[in-house]
């Protein structure tokens, strides 16, 4: 399914940093730019896009008003260079907040929660079998699409992290705080400072370790009261 995208920002130097971003990644139709918001809202009374990236400080019509000007607002990513909004957009229901200057894993991260967002809320019956993935960057000009069922384990390597999974390993440039936030919270848990792991994916658990795939790894002492909560409790 190729997710439509609509670009409003005032600057055209910001709209192109967006623009070669979503070129890097498939599935991405951007429809549109605007550099301020009353042409975007003449567009949207006759086309529908899935996803608007949307500066705050435009003339005329700003970020905030435009959106509670729209009765069913698209998914919504700010791309300002100003941080006191971002509670009020909270507010607003927007999924994600970008600061300028941002990076393109930065970036990633916020369209990775536009694919979990539709792959959840969509209603058709393609949706409801979609099966949830990522896009992550291998190197500088490739992305790989990683299916969630997929991942075993999730291991920090100071600033990289190899990500395991049935498929083969991955080096990404993240933290692990920041990937493990993008994983659903019902199927993944953190288990130490170094391991994110698949819950579904567990083949054995003793005493303070857990074993996947042939591999052990530690529980960290701070983490082995949730593991137990989470997982433990669970078992029969």
């Amino acid at each position: 399914m190729e997710i439509k995208c609509l670009i409003i920002d005032d600057e055209p130097l910001a709209v192109n940093v967006i623009k070669n971003y979503l070129q890097k990644i498939e599935d991405i139709e951007l429809t549109d730019t605007f550099n301020n918001a009353i042409d975007a809202l003449n567009y949207l009374k006759h086309h529908k896009v899935d996803v608007i990236f949307l500066d705050i400080n435009m003339p005329v019509l700003d970020g905030l008003n435009f959106i509670k000007s729209l009765k069913e607002p698209p998914l919504i990513i700010i791309t300002s260079a100003y941080t006191e909004y971002a509670i009020e957009t909270y507010e607003l229901d927007v999924l994600d907040y970008l600061v300028k200057p941002f990076e393109f894993p930065r970036f990633m991260n916020a369209l990775n929660k536009v694919y979990r967002r539709m792959n959840i809320t969509q209603p058709s019956s393609e949706a409801a079998t979609t099966r949830p993935y990522l896009f992550i960057k291998i190197d500088k000009k490739k992305m790989k699409k990683v299916f969630l069922d997929e991942i075993l384990v999730v291991e920090s390597l100071k600033d990289y992290l190899k990500i395991n999974t049935t498929n083969g390993r991955f080096l990404i440039h993240s933290t692990l705080s920041d990937f493990t936030n993008l994983l659903p919270s019902t199927d993944f848990i953190r288990i130490h400072r170094s391991y994110t792991i698949s819950i579904n994916k567990i083949d054995a658990v003793e005493g303070n370790s857990i074993e996947i795939d042939g591999m052990r790894y530690v529980i960290g002492r701070s983490y082995l009261e949730e593991v137990k909560d989470k997982i433990l409790n669970s078992s029969i």
